[in-house]
């Protein structure tokens, strides 16, 4: 019994761990939505946030305007801000089907699609450590091309999900290595 418990602790501990090593990583869209919906907003209001179709740029310009109705986007900074949209331009509208009828009730973070961050860490890390990918200042198209090589094409992401995974890059990666936790700084790694 105490070996199982030993164990369960030691386990706990390391989930803790992994929970919090990745914290120096900006959230996604997926994240940073969850957090914008937990002040409840209105039903039909977020049904309103869920069928929508919109560019970045629009759906930055319907969140600035939708703030005092979803209170939640009033804790976002402007690049978070800046990622939700660029999330919700990838990932809305919702199927119906996926649309709650109590909004209230959902379990955001397991509702929504996952996010480039999401990506990021499930995909990017097979091959290499995180930092790697976190710390290139690239453009969408210099994300997109590394994406297509032969050492990436095998990688089971849509071509719409590699697009959304560039394009989180582009707007959070770029993160300076004094910011990386010292156990995951790569010596010099790069693409």
């Amino acid at each position: 019994m105490r070996a199982f418990l030993l164990a369960a602790l030691l386990l706990g501990a390391a989930a803790a761990w992994a929970a919090d090593v990745f914290d120096f990583i900006p959230a996604g869209g997926r994240t940073l939505m969850a957090k914008a919906l937990e002040g409840r907003p209105g039903a039909d209001e977020v049904r309103a946030l869920l069928s929508g179709k919109r560019t970045r740029e629009d759906w930055l310009a319907y969140l600035r305007g939708h703030s005092k109705a979803i209170p939640g986007l009033q804790r976002l900074k402007e690049k978070e801000l800046l990622t939700l949209a660029d999330y919700l331009s990838f990932n809305m509208p919702l199927p119906a089907g996926k649309i709650p009828a109590s909004p209230a009730q959902a379990n955001w973070e397991k509702l929504l699609p996952p996010d480039g961050r999401d990506f990021a860490l499930q995909y990017c890390q097979g091959c290499h450590i995180i930092t790697v990918v976190v710390t290139q200042d690239r453009s969408k198209d210099a994300w997109l091309g590394t994406l297509g090589k032969p050492s990436h094409v095998q990688i089971k992401l849509t071509r719409g999900e590699r697009e959304a995974l560039a394009s989180y890059l582009v707007l959070n990666a770029a993160i300076p290595i004094d910011d990386v936790p010292e156990e995951l700084r790569a010596g010099g790694a790069t693409y």
